[in-house]
């Protein structure tokens, strides 16, 4: 989440937005630090970029799976916050964790579990909800997974120190080396999907699907482009 999003939670907090952030495992086993260090963590990111809610749900690292469990997990959450917009990870990370694309499949099935009536039980008893809009945030850099319907830059230069600082939050997992060539690779990617849009930095999000609009010019307002006209008074 933060090293994926972190900029742009921060962005929408500075905004006045609220964001919730819902990690699917505590990371165990993982060689590095405890689920106590790691909570501790995740919570001191969490309150850097502004997060009304962190929380972690109960599944497994290296064993998540897209299936009813946890997908009725996570679902569960969503119908609790009830949030307009909902931002998963996207791609396939073939030389790193399959749970990268494991968590893309249920955030997307859950998304669907969250608005089904008649299956209340399923989810603690919380009501059904529907979320309007998904957002993806592709994490792989290959071919195959940039080929999406439409895609958007948040610009993220005011908060890229606010990103890396709660990215440092996790010293168990970033010390020494790994840190500084995760801070290079950050700043890079960064640099490098913010400079396609004009900005210094930014963060990269894709849609399922393209995304309408009634009025177009407001997307181009850098450009320069006038006010509409209005009819002269006769």
């Amino acid at each position: 989440l933060e090293i994926g999003c972190g900029g742009t939670i921060a962005r929408l907090v500075k905004l006045g937005y609220r964001v919730g952030m819902i990690h699917m495992t505590n990371g165990e086993p993982t060689p590095r630090g405890t689920p106590e260090t790691r909570a501790a963590e995740s919570a001191e990111a969490a309150r850097i970029l502004g997060a009304t809610v962190c929380e972690t749900l109960n599944l497994t690292n290296r064993e998540l799976m897209d299936g009813p469990p946890a997908r009725y997990a996570l679902a569960t959450a969503v119908r609790r916050y009830r949030p307009h917009i909902l931002v998963g990870m996207s791609g396939r990370t073939v030389a790193a964790s399959p749970d990268h694309y494991q968590a893309q499949l249920i955030t997307e099935a859950s998304r669907f579990y969250s608005q089904l009536t008649k299956w209340d039980d399923r989810f603690g008893g919380a009501p059904p909800h529907r979320i309007e809009h998904l957002w993806y945030r592709p994490i792989a850099r290959v071919g195959e997974n940039l080929l999406h319907p439409a895609t958007f830059v948040v610009d993220i230069g005011d908060t890229i120190d606010q990103k890396l600082a709660a990215i440092r939050c996790y010293k168990s997992q970033f010390d020494g080396r790994r840190w500084e060539r995760l801070e290079h690779w950050v700043r890079s990617m960064a640099g490098f999907e913010g400079g396609h849009a004009g900005f210094e930095y930014g963060e990269l999000y894709a849609l399922p699907r393209p995304l309408g609009v009634t009025d177009p010019m407001p997307l181009f307002k850098e450009w320069g482009f006038p006010s509409p006209l209005k009819p002269h008074a006769t």
